[in-house]
């Protein structure tokens, strides 16, 4: 196999293992057999050849090996933010490029980040913050809240953010699990050309968060935070730059899960472990590099925007896009890119599917020259829009197709600038993770589909779920299919040589739009209604890659019937509560809704009917609390397939 493309960032890794650990890779495979073998070795030239930047040296690289309880880096001391802030590029070189539909464009240099964040360190010291205490945002993806999670974090303070479409329930449904101290919150904002006033959700969640001691407005939108800290008052005071060292595993930020199951997983991440993946992931596979500009579609409750400020680390210029993605028309993304000179351009299968329907040319109608990488996540791209990235861009660009998760805040499976485009598939394991397909028993399968599974430790695995003193649900979400190896929760197939196709998640996470939610939290809303007595959401995928089909099924309480009223009132309770994107496309009775006899409800056996497969191959009638509660799926299934 050729070397990796000269000027890459993996030919430079490549050259210096040659140089200075007298080892040698021919090829990619072997790069990623060596990478998940010899954990200590591989790490610890992550860690040099990046310079991670250690205060305290660790000890060893990997002092316990085992899952969970994997101790990596002991002894080590380092900030994430220093290193974002302190790495590579000069003051002068352009840091932050924000677009929105709120306010006129702005650009920040790395001299007037970092100030920022000195001044924000400065004034959450002012409202007592120290290391510890959570400080969290209601707020877009815009500077100040890149600013304020940096100076949160050079603090040893813990993180945690939720994009303002998310009603006040779903809010507080993850911050009230970390206590914060200081809530950081927007007003308002403007999706397209809709001002959205959000002034009683801070209140609600103001009133629901008791642990808060302040809130911070920061200026956005129309709508005012009463009672609120300003934006200016934070950062009034000048302040030099300043960074606690902290060890390789204090918590940095806590990423929330879907809530498929119940209330959302407070996944708790750390300094070090981000550090150094976001380290390898973004210089190996994604080949960033200093000067580089990434635009990423991405609200700040997805662990891509995390990700995403992660491009800090390696040099490169954030291009920070908040609205609606699809307003004023598809093509608006690609005129920012083109303004912005990105190098880098991560999408949705669906917004690349939607480009290829409406007959797009991107590269055609405007200047993309600087573009290295269209990047693809969030589901599985279908081969055709493998096609069309590989027609409008030709060969140098590269299509890079990832899958990885909020759990580990990168990915797992994805390509990188050594591994071959598959059309169709994703290119394979990525550095450092061990990652197969497992059958029921255990036994890695090739060719055919299995449970994703991790064999060996990353340091990005989570240091724990918030609250979860003895690691039981943790070790219940992770471990508890087979022990001492990590399922992840995907259904995947590995070919024999080695790429990788994701069949979807083995849960029942629902994904519209970019805004993430599990089934259980559209059933809080619901089922508080007293016209309902029960319901189960399913989401139909496009398999062109558009947003799919919500269909919502509820169970009317004695005296209520399912009319337009009440799905009207559904809606617009689902709009409150949740976000505008997962109002249902349709609302359909039911006279009960299938549940095993220990009472969970079967939404991947309804999916699976209306999606036409036979009912008796998806679940056992026999397992049913009751048995005729398919019946009413099996009459909508030729609805959905005809």
């Amino acid at each position: 196999m050729a070397p990796p493309p000269e000027g890459t960032v993996t030919a430079r890794f490549v050259a210096w293992l040659e140089a200075e650990r007298g080892l040698r890779f021919d090829d990619y495979d072997a790069l990623h057999r060596w990478s998940v073998t010899d954990l200590d070795g591989f790490w610890s030239a992550i860690a040099t050849f990046f310079v991670a930047g250690f205060h305290d040296a660790p000890r060893a690289v990997l002092a316990r090996r085992e899952m969970p309880g994997a101790v990596w880096f002991p002894g080590a001391t380092l900030n994430y933010a220093e290193r974002a802030l302190e790495g590579p590029g000069a003051d002068g070189d352009t840091a932050l490029i924000a677009h929105s539909q709120t306010r006129e464009p702005q650009e920040w240099t790395r001299g007037e980040l970092r100030d920022a964040v000195a001044r924000a360190r400065a004034g959450l010291q002012r409202l007592g913050v120290r290391r510890g205490d959570r400080v969290v945002a209601y707020a877009p993806n815009i500077p100040e809240t890149v600013v304020a999670h940096l100076a949160a974090a050079s603090l040893g303070a813990v993180w945690a953010s939720c994009a303002p479409e998310f009603g006040a329930r779903s809010v507080i449904d993850r911050f009230a699990q970390i206590e914060p101290t200081v809530l950081l919150a927007v007003g308002g904002y403007v999706y397209g050309d809709k001002p959205i006033d959000r002034t009683r959700e801070v209140a609600a969640l103001r009133a629901a968060l008791p642990s808060l001691r302040h809130v911070v407005e920061v200026p956005y939108g129309r709508g005012e935070v009463p009672d609120a800290v300003t934006w200016s008052e934070l950062l009034a005071e000048p302040a030099a730059p300043a960074y606690d060292p902290v060890p390789f595993d204090h918590p940095l930020v806590v990423l929330f899960s879907s809530g498929t199951t119940g209330k959302p997983k407070a996944i708790v991440h750390g300094h070090g472990g981000i550090t150094v993946e976001h380290l390898k992931n973004h210089g190996l596979a994604w080949d960033v590099q200093p000067g580089d500009r990434m635009l990423w579609f991405t609200t700040t409750a997805w662990m891509m925007w995390n990700a995403l400020v992660s491009g800090l680390l390696h040099g490169a210029a954030l291009i920070l896009v908040d609205g609606n993605p699809l307003h004023p028309d598809l093509a608006w993304q690609w005129r920012l890119a083109a303004a912005a000179r990105a190098t880098h351009f991560g999408a949705s299968p669906g917004f690349l599917m939607a480009c290829r329907a409406e007959g797009l040319h991107p590269a055609r109608d405007h200047d993309l020259r600087s573009l290295r990488q269209v990047c693809v996540a969030g589901s599985p791209l279908p081969p055709e829009g493998y096609r069309w990235v590989a027609a409008e861009f030709g060969p140098e660009v590269l299509l890079l197709v990832g899958s990885g998760g909020t759990d580990v805040c990168t990915g797992i499976v994805q390509g990188g600038p050594w591994q071959e485009v598959v059309e169709g598939e994703i290119s394979g394991p990525e550095l450092g993770v061990d990652a197969a397909a497992f059958d029921e028993d255990g036994n890695a399968v090739v060719g055919e589909r299995g449970e994703l599974v991790i064999r060996e430790p990353m340091p990005s695995m989570p240091l724990s779920f918030w609250g979860d003193e003895d690691g039981s649900r943790l070790h219940a979400a992770y471990f508890d299919t087979y022990p001492g190896v990590w399922r992840h929760g995907d259904w995947v197939r590995f070919s024999p040589t080695g790429s990788v196709v994701v069949s979807g998640r083995s849960d029942a996470t629902l994904n519209r739009g970019g805004v993430r939610l599990g089934t259980a939290e559209f059933y809080a809303v619901v089922e508080e209604m007293p016209e309902i007595a029960d319901s189960l959401v399913v989401h139909l995928e496009d398999p062109a890659g558009g947003p799919g089909e919500l269909l919502l099924f509820v169970v009317p309480a004695p005296g209520h019937e399912v009319d337009d009223a009440l799905v009207a009132r559904i809606r617009a309770e689902l709009r409150s509560a949740l976000s505008p994107r997962h109002v249902p496309d349709h609302v359909h009775g039911l006279p009960a809704v299938p549940r095993t006899r220990t009472g969970k409800k079967l939404e991947v056996p309804a999916k699976r009917i209306l999606l036409g497969a036979d009912p008796d191959t998806v679940a056992s009638r026999d397992s049913l609390a009751d048995a005729s509660a398919l019946d009413a799926f099996v009459g909508l299934a030729p609805e959905r397939t005809s």
